[in-house]
């Protein structure tokens, strides 16, 4: 015989307020407690609205616990700064006025100790991209972004340079055969260590995301994300690799963490938008606090994830090593979209926020890439105070996505992709070089931030879209 089911009115005698708690508890009856009597479920439920610190780690009830404690501790909406905190732009004639609002508004938060803009900077949600936000004690979700630990990933190999031009449709057919985007996934994928790591048992979000990891591990995202072959100059150098001076063939990779980062972003941004209330121009830089354990929580997850988008890349580079026949002399990566437990001058901790913004702490290397049709830099950092050692993370938009499918021609955009020699597989006029600014105006702003070291030069370019051998939808 079926129980009847709980109402609203039924949890609202029990003691819920109004709001999530009562949608997050029906939920709970509905997943985990089906079949049992009213009096079971009545006296499970009085237990946890009475005591919801309790069954924070329960995984029936810990989303009904989290959603009473919000309730009942963090319901005023908390006050910005009458005055905002100074900070460094780098390139502040290059950047749209939009980023240079958000920031503003950053620089009000009371958690917020420092801030810098890099020259690649445009608007985005909450933090604009290329915006460096330093916190006390406080991580902000959408400060790290939907593409948590979104990297550039660079290997070298000693194959002759003649390479690239002689066998152009050998390097497409391996780009093709080893690399995924979107929605496309390797139907083997390969096993890695890091879908073993016991976080994918401990916290509720992550319990359910562990498959889809698991399908998309070593592909790649849409939008800007790319893997291309290319030709890297060595200026300087790179004694961390006893790397000689000289031209090499080289892979660079673009992704993120794919749908673990994003669903990661999405429950967290939640999470701290129902906890810090915030005026509504700042309600996206809504923060948790690392003493909470919700803020614990994301601190781990934003980790995995981190973790997650290097194995996707070393994915990428060893599938592409094999299908060369050839090990790698070198491999440098670096990530944005991250948030780091920093000192400042003072020598106190601060959470360092870089949403598109590369680290650049004295002596470390990076990755600054440009356009499919323009240079990237292999570059080493200063380690610049002023802008809380980072750097920008690329060349920066100039034109949205729907900016550039309105007024960029495809036939103009092939001429000038055909111009440069590059060869492109997949993308879209949305990623088409012109939407992006002149990287060497963007590099030239940002001198007393990193030394650089290298170029790379895009040849053999894939990207997400279709499929036929240079098109651009």
């Amino acid at each position: 015989m079926a129980t009847r089911k709980l109402s609203g009115k039924d949890l609202r005698k029990l003691g819920f307020p109004e709001g999530r708690a009562i949608g997050e508890a029906i939920k709970a009856m509905d997943e985990h407690y089906k079949g049992k009597s009213i009096l079971h479920k009545k006296a499970m439920l009085k237990k946890v609205v009475e005591n919801p610190g309790l069954y924070l780690k329960h995984e029936a009830w810990g989303p009904v616990a989290m959603a009473l404690i919000i309730k009942t501790e963090h319901n005023e909406t908390l006050a910005l700064r009458e005055k905002r905190i100074p900070y460094h732009i780098y390139g502040a004639d290059g950047i749209e006025q939009g980023a240079i609002n958000q920031m503003e508004i950053a620089m009000k938060l009371p958690v917020t100790k420092y801030g810098a803009l890099m020259p690649d900077a445009h608007q985005g949600y909450g933090l604009p991209i290329g915006g460096v936000l330093a916190t006390e004690n406080a991580v902000i979700p959408y400060g790290v972004g939907v593409d948590i630990g979104c990297r550039m990933c660079m290997t070298m190999y000693d194959i002759p340079l003649a390479f690239v031009h002689q066998n152009t449709d050998e390097l497409k057919d391996m780009l093709m055969e080893n690399t995924k985007f979107g929605q496309a996934v390797f139907k083997r994928p390969k096993d890695h260590e890091v879908l073993d790591r016991g976080l994918f048992n401990e916290i509720n979000i992550l319990k359910s995301l562990k498959d889809t990891a698991w399908k998309q591990i070593g592909s790649s995202g849409g939008g800007n994300h790319f893997v291309e072959f290319g030709i890297t100059e060595i200026h300087s150098e790179i004694n961390e690799f006893n790397l000689p001076v000289g031209k090499y063939l080289s892979v660079l990779s673009h992704s993120g963490s794919r749908g673990l980062g994003a669903n990661i972003a999405r429950h967290y941004t939640k999470l701290a938008m129902d906890m810090t209330k915030l005026p509504g121009e700042a309600k996206h830089l809504a923060w948790l606090d690392l003493d909470t354990e919700a803020g614990q929580e994301y601190w781990q997850a934003m980790n995995l994830a981190g973790d997650y988008a290097s194995a996707c890349h070393h994915q990428i580079h060893d599938r592409l090593a094999a299908a060369l026949g050839e090990q790698p002399l070198a491999l440098i990566e670096n990530h944005h979209n991250f948030a780091w437990k920093e000192r400042d001058a003072d020598g106190n901790e601060i959470i360092v926020h870089r949403k598109g913004a590369t680290p650049a702490g004295e002596g470390v290397l990076g990755i600054i890439p440009g356009s499919m049709t323009s240079p990237g830099f292999i570059v080493k950092g200063k380690g610049n105070v002023d802008s809380i050692n980072s750097a920008s993370h690329g060349a920066g938009r100039v034109l949205s996505r729907t900016k550039a499918k309105q007024t960029l021609s495809k036939k103009e955009v092939k001429k000038h992709i055909k111009k440069a020699g590059v060869t492109l597989i997949g993308s879209g006029l949305d990623e088409a070089p012109q939407v992006y600014k002149n990287i060497h105006e963007v590099m030239a702003k940002q001198t007393d931030l990193i030394d650089v070291l290298g170029t790379f030069e895009p040849k053999v370019v894939r990207m997400c879209g279709d499929e036929r051998f240079g098109e651009v939808d």
